[in-house]
């Protein structure tokens, strides 16, 4: 047997130093997080060669001297702890203390820092962690580190190592992460001499994310400020029409320290839910605030991944942010034409934040929150709509409430309204019949028999105060509907329907809309779904563990209208079915909920409920290329402008997208 043996220290620090540096990004994060933790404003990284034969990070942070510019280098040495208590505290982005010691292992270092005061700096030369040289010398205030050879003395490293595009591209990305970080620091980055990357330093997060992202994903973000108990949610996210292929555009930071967190991915994608279509993720910057004693950062060696003491706390007050940030944006994307350079030019400097903080909205401190607990029913990103003055009348389907939906408006509470006391609404229990005029004949497909159903709004509602929702049972957003004026030009392709609105013209794709509109009356309705018995059973074929895992889960397809049983080993039989659903929609349905119980997405009853409705109301909306009347065009384009709640279809379409004055004269050089 093996006698055991203490390694050499050398050769311990080796092993340390593959815990901690990866690569040249987890070098050049770790050198990131000193100078940030030393106050510095500037920072300049530069790389050749992927950051392989040399790195250099300057800072003008507070500096080092002497004994502390030697000490640093040395395992577990560090300033930022000094007791066991202070690991339940940490404030800072480093606190172990091994990132110099790990970097200089493996690497041949030059080290230049000046304390802020004093007459002349500090020279050290290291290679593989001891210390070669050491001088005085003439520098700047703040400390510069120049890293040359990585792995060097490690040649097993270095067949691991990817091409140096690659490897300069997540050193890239490294300094992106910080940027969006700390706005408040000048980040520049040179790649072989070639500048990268130049932010101004001046505090605004959007400046930073206009200089990492680009003009048309910061064009698209909203802004996100909200508070949740002891968590505070600050940022930007993207509008549900601009979304990614993967969650690469999605950065979170938990007190200014950037983290990977499925938790926070998760709250963010629950927020855009029935606005995504399948396979696309929003894109994010947000930051988490809250005390440092909830959350623990010391998890793993790269420091990405946090712990926090009430998950459930930090999953609702990223979701509620986000959703109320959602509900406040704009109702209509605009049509994108193509700038000219001149205006190109004049976005550019425009860009700078001021228009996202239009929109954003006021939140309750948790002190409010508590005073108004009392009222779970309200719902904090919902609105109070004026109704019109005169009710109006429209023609429905009788014998089916799927194409009732253009008739079952219901007043909800305000996202946004100033506090006032509430009259007491007027009640029309027997309300009169609107004016010939006012009649909105609504013949869409499948209509059998119609009768005149009367909409009759009530007096002007009380505008509500935003409330916090609690997180177990946040309310559900209802329909509202207002008094629009606009006015029907026609209809394009049969699909599209134009429509003027002021200075604007709309477009509005007319089986979104109304597959939304039967979306939001289908799921609004509080009776179960309603079951058929077919006539002849229908076969579903799946996979054996497909129907082992359906046949799992009868109970939650019960619930919703499905007879299942088992025929075969791996053959299923469908003998009842949502009453609005057809057998081969119903076959696809179930199809799709095994393919997600497969892949571990257990969905929830609510979860699988709205796919069924998305079904429902796609199969029995308006169909692109049908011919539709003009009454049907302007009751449906009624319907879509006064309500703020169909912005986008269930599957993430645009409903409606706008073309404003200005854009068009822009377009005929008229301006």
């Amino acid at each position: 047997m093996p006698k055991i043996q203490q390694l050499d220290a050398h050769v311990a620090d080796l092993i340390a130093a593959g815990e901690v540096v990866e690569r040249p990004a987890s070098a050049i994060k770790e050198l990131i997080e000193n100078a940030i933790d030393a106050g510095a404003s500037s920072i300049t990284v530069e790389i050749q060669n992927g950051g392989m034969t040399f790195m250099r990070v300057t800072d003008d942070g507070c500096g080092m001297e002497p004994h502390d510019a030697r000490i640093a280098f040395l395992r577990h040495a560090t300033s930022k702890l000094r007791t066991k208590d202070d690991l339940a505290a940490i404030g800072t982005l480093g606190f172990r203390g091994e990132a110099l010691a790990a970097i200089a292992s493996v690497s041949k270092i030059d080290l230049l820092t000046k304390t802020r005061g004093s007459a002349s700096g500090t020279a050290l030369y290291l290679e593989a962690g001891v210390v070669c040289s050491e001088e005085p010398a003439g520098c700047a205030d703040g400390t510069t580190i120049l890293v040359r050879d990585l792995f060097y003395n490690t040649p097993a490293r270095m067949k691991f190592m990817k091409s140096d595009q690659a490897e300069a591209s997540a050193v890239f990305l490294a300094v992106q992460q910080q940027a969006l970080a700390h706005p408040e620091i000048a980040f520049r980055f040179l790649k072989d001499g070639a500048e990268q990357l130049s932010t101004a330093g001046s505090g605004d997060r959007m400046s930073a994310i206009y200089t990492v992202f680009g003009r048309e994903l910061s064009n698209s973000m909203v802004e996100v400020n909200g508070n949740w108990d002891q968590f505070t949610v600050r940022g930007f996210v993207t509008k549900p029409t601009c979304t990614r292929g993967n969650r690469s555009y999605q950065y979170f930071f938990v007190n200014s320290r950037f983290i990977k967190s499925k938790l926070l991915s998760s709250a963010l994608e629950q927020a855009y839910k029935n606005q995504l279509m399948v396979g696309r993720f929003p894109a994010c910057v947000l930051e988490l605030d809250l005390p440092v004693q909830a959350v623990d950062v010391n998890v793993h060696p790269a420091k990405t991944e946090v712990k926090f003491l009430s998950e459930r706390g930090a999953f609702d007050a990223v979701h509620y942010a986000v959703l109320s940030a959602l509900n406040k944006a704009p109702g209509r994307p605009a049509v994108q034409l193509p700038a000219t350079k001149h205006d190109a030019i004049a976005q550019s400097l425009s860009s700078g934040g001021s228009a996202s903080k239009q929109d954003a909205f006021r939140t309750m401190t948790a002190e409010e929150f508590r005073r108004t607990a009392s009222a779970p029913e309200v719902n904090p990103f919902s609105q109070v709509i004026r109704p019109a003055a005169k009710p109006v009348s429209v023609f429905v389907d009788e014998p089916s409430y799927l194409s009732a939906a253009l008739a079952s408006p219901v007043q909800v509470p305000a996202r946004n309204a100033a506090p006032e006391k509430a009259p007491e609404p007027a009640r029309h229990p027997n309300p009169m019949p609107a004016e010939p005029e006012e009649h909105i004949p609504v013949t869409l497909p499948l209509l059998r028999e119609e009768r005149p159903v009367e909409v009759c709004p009530s007096e002007k509602q009380a505008e509500l105060e935003p409330a916090q929702l609690p997180p177990e049972a946040p309310a559900q957003q209802t329909l509202s509907m207002q008094e629009v004026s606009f006015r029907v030009i026609g209809e394009t392709m049969d699909t599209y329907i134009l429509v003027e609105q002021g200075e604007s013209l709309l477009l509005i794709d007319k089986h979104a809309a109304h597959e939304r509109v039967l979306f939001e009356k289908l799921k609004s309705e509080t009776h179960p779904v309603m079951p058929q018995l077919l006539l002849q059973p229908v076969p579903v074929q799946l996979t054996k563990p497909e129907a082992q895992a359906v046949l799992e889960n009868l109970p939650l397809l019960q619930s919703l209208g499905f007879d299942v049983s088992e025929f075969s080993d791996w053959q299923l039989v469908l003998r009842q079915v949502p009453a609005d659903l057809s057998p081969d929609d119903a076959c696809a349905a179930l199809e799709a909920f095994a393919e997600d119980l497969l892949t571990g997405k257990r969905p929830s009853e609510s979860d699988l409920r709205d796919n069924l409705l998305h079904t429902m109301a796609c199969k029995a909306a308006i169909k692109a290329g049908w011919h539709t009347e003009p009454k049907e065009r302007e009751a449906l384009v009624r319907e879509v402008l006064s309500r703020d709640d169909i912005k986008y279809c269930p599957h993430g379409r645009p409903v409606c997208i706008e073309l404003t004055r200005k854009e068009l004269e822009k377009q005929f050089k008229r301006t």
